[in-house]
Formats: C-alpha cells, sequence, structure tokens
C-alpha cells in the first residue's frame, strides 16, 4: 500500500500522516527508497505552469548581473534613472500590444480651473503626446526638437523636422527634408538653421506641453502621416539618456522652458518620467494590458518632485484668488505653517508643506494640518486622474489648508 503512494510523495501531494508512513517506510525498504529517489528526480524535470510575461524585474536583475561584472564605462545617473526605466517599460508594452490595439480608444485626463479636464486619442497619440514634450527636453541639451515652428499657417508649428536615424523601417525621404517637401534654407522663415537658438524670439515663453501635443497631432493629421511614432519616440528616449550620461553633472540644473514655467534638467527629466509611467498606464487599461508601478526609490522621487512644487504653485492659485489668503508673513527661511503628508506604500514618506509662502521653512514646529494617503493615489491626484475629494484617505487640523494644497496638487496636471 505505501509503494502506491511514493508517486503521490514525490508530487508532495500526500496529507502529513501519509508523509510520515511513507518516509518511515523508505528508512527500511531499500527498492522503495531507490523508486522514491527516481521519481523525485523526475519531479525536477516537471515545469510549473505560469503565464508568458515576462518577470517585470527580469530587465532589471539582467542589467544588475551585467553591471556587476562589467561596470559601465559611463553609467546612468541615477537622476536620469527612473526615466530610463520608465521608457523601457513602456516600450516593453508597446512591443507586446498588436497592430490594431495602436488604435485603441484612450482618454487623456487632467485637472484644469478647479474641475477635471480630458481629451480622447488613442494609443498612437499618447505615444506623439509624450514625443512632443519630450522634446522639450531634448532641445534644452542641444538635440533635435521634434516639434518645430516654422511660420503662420495651418503649420505653425510642425511635425517631425526629420527621421532621426535616417534609412530605416519608414525610409529616409520624407525626413531626411523638411516634413512638407522644403529644404531648410529654401523658402523657410527660419533659413539655413530650423533649430535655432529661440526660434520664438527671444525672452518668449513658446508653446507648453499642451500646445505643443495640440499642434504635433495636428501636423500629423493635415499632411495624411499614419506611421507607428514608437520608434522615433524611442529613439528619442535613448539619445536623452545617452546625451545626459555623457555630459555629466553639469547639466543638472540646465532650464528646460515649459512654457510658463522652468524646470531644471534633472526635475524635467523626473517629471517626464512620471508622465511616461501615468500614460504607459492609460495605454494599458486601453488595451487591458496589466501595469505596475514605478519601483520604490524611483516612485519616492517622483512624490519628492511633487511636493517640492507645491509651495510655489499654492503661492501662485493664491495670487489668481483660487486659494485661501495667507495667514501670516513670514522672512525667508523662518519656519512658517505647514501642512504635513504622510504617503503610505512603496516609495512612502512624510513630507511638510509651507502653506503661507514658498521661502518659508515648512516643518513640525507650526504644522496645522495633516494628510495621509497612499503613494500611487497621490500620484494619481498630481496626474489629475483623481479628483481632490476622491484622493484623501486621511485628514486631520486645518480644513482651508487641506482643500488648498489638495486643490493645487490637483492642479499640477496638464496635458
Amino acid at each position: 500500500m505505501l509503494r502506491s503512494l511514493l508517486g503521490a510523495w514525490a508530487l508532495s501531494a500526500c496529507s502529513a500522516e501519509e508523509t510520515a508512513a511513507v518516509e518511515d517506510h523508505l528508512t527500511e525498504c531499500a527498492p522503495c527508497a531507490e523508486e522514491a529517489l527516481r521519481l523525485r528526480d523526475a519531479v525536477g524535470l516537471l515545469h510549473h505552469e505560469r503565464d508568458l510575461d515576462l518577470d517585470p524585474l527580469l530587465r532589471s536583475r539582467v542589467l544588475d548581473n551585467c553591471l556587476g561584472r562589467r561596470p559601465a564605462r559611463i553609467p546612468v545617473p541615477a537622476w536620469a534613472g527612473p526615466y530610463d526605466a520608465e521608457t523601457a517599460r513602456l516600450d516593453a508594452l508597446l512591443q507586446d500590444i498588436g497592430r490594431a490595439e495602436w488604435h485603441a480608444p484612450v482618454r487623456l485626463r487632467w485637472f484644469a480651473d478647479g474641475r477635471p479636464a480630458s481629451r480622447s486619442t488613442d494609443v498612437s497619440g499618447v505615444i506623439g503626446h509624450l514625443l512632443a514634450v519630450d522634446g522639450l527636453v531634448a532641445a534644452a541639451v542641444g538635440l533635435d526638437d521634434p516639434v518645430v515652428p516654422y511660420g503662420e499657417g495651418p503649420h505653425a508649428v510642425g511635425a517631425l523636422a526629420r527621421h532621426p536615424y535616417g534609412a530605416g523601417p519608414y525610409g529616409a525621404g520624407p525626413y531626411a527634408r523638411h516634413p512638407y517637401g522644403k529644404d531648410p534654407g529654401e523658402d523657410d522663415p527660419y533659413g539655413a538653421e530650423p533649430y535655432g537658438n529661440d526660434p520664438y524670439g527671444e525672452g518668449s515663453p513658446g508653446p507648453g506641453p499642451a500646445e505643443r501635443t495640440e499642434a504635433f497631432w495636428r501636423a500629423l493629421e493635415e499632411s495624411g502621416d499614419e506611421r507607428c511614432l514608437r520608434d522615433p519616440w524611442r529613439h528619442q528616449a535613448h539619445t536623452l539618456v545617452r546625451t545626459v550620461s555623457l555630459a555629466g553633472r553639469g547639466v543638472t540644473e540646465l532650464p528646460v522652458p515649459y512654457g510658463t514655467y522652468t524646470l531644471p534638467l534633472r526635475d524635467a527629466l523626473l517629471e517626464r518620467a512620471f508622465e511616461c509611467w501615468l500614460h504607459a498606464d492609460d495605454i494599458a487599461s486601453a488595451v487591458a494590458y496589466p501595469y505596475d508601478p514605478p519601483a520604490g526609490p524611483h516612485l519616492h522621487e517622483m512624490i519628492d518632485l511633487a511636493v517640492r512644487l507645491l509651495p510655489a504653485a499654492l503661492a501662485e492659485r493664491r495670487r489668481s484668488g483660487l486659494a485661501g489668503p495667507a495667514r501670516t508673513l513670514v522672512r525667508a527661511g523662518a519656519p512658517g505653517r505647514s501642512l504635513r503628508l504622510e504617503v503610505e506604500g512603496a516609495g512612502g514618506g512624510h513630507w511638510y508643506v509651507a502653506l503661507d509662502s514658498p521661502a518659508a521653512l515648512a516643518g513640525p514646529e507650526r504644522q496645522v494640518a495633516l494628510v495621509a494617503l497612499d503613494g500611487v493615489e497621490f500620484c494619481r491626484l498630481v496626474a489629475g486622474h483623481l479628483t481632490p475629494e476622491e484622493a484623501a484617505a486621511g485628514q486631520e487640523g486645518d480644513r482651508e489648508a487641506i482643500r488648498d494644497v489638495l486643490h493645487t496638487a490637483a492642479s499640477l496636471s496638464h496635458l
């Protein structure tokens, strides 16, 4: 009878009593012990059922292993790591979806004028949006801006100025020249240098993310350009990471204009990583594909950036009459009223937000309010995917301060 249980024992399918009885028997019966060893070895050859998707951490493990054996001669700086990781994750998602899914409808959401806003597009449009806005960072480090202005008319802001890598899956033709058939310098308002230092005029703000995106989409539509934008977008991302890696530490504070405001390069690249993740999640939802949040350390950096932007954004809303007045005048560097933000989960931590002046020192000494919420939920609030009323899980203290901070967080979002 015990011999008939050897197969189940090898598969660890016996009850505790049966397992004890079989193992006691194996110490006394040599033929059964040999059979049990053969069966256990055979079980080791069987494969457990698993899905076909690769472990999302596989890329990181392989790279860590390779770099451990042969460190990179020019490593990616830590501040560019989130952007490198999120663009790679989105590219892996795009590689998995079918051609038809590029036309799956996607609704981009943000928060504007105190209420939710949205814009319908498709997967291809989302990648075009990322390509256009990442171009702000590309132009700041001296790379070709994929969205270039050239004159009045329906194409006041044009599409790709050229295929970034010549011959390839789309051919070199239309992108080796001006996208609408003119060589640079041929009846071109920017002459022989379409990528001048300031094509909008010295000191002018230039178009922000929304204006660039709408113009890029319009130019592609009017020109009948229906090509897949994955390769140009990924090439630009690769080139950005390579450029900042080669540039060294001196570029971290390089200004990147976003139309009406400016971010230093290290924060701009982190903001682009944040947008890449949120829009990758939009795409994944549209094609019913699972998609995880960023790694904890990267998520922490994204949250930290948003919190650092809150005091200045709150002051701007106050000047526009969209937030309550400052309660006290505070000298720069002096402790001022503060809200404590407790973020839970991966990437979490706690921060203090200055309420009365961006120059005030935020800290526990003059804490008047507390907000607690999950890290991913906070990011969705900053992205405009949640309303302030939906986001806060725990609130305590000054209600006006809480309301102002939550609405300011949502106002950081944009198309």
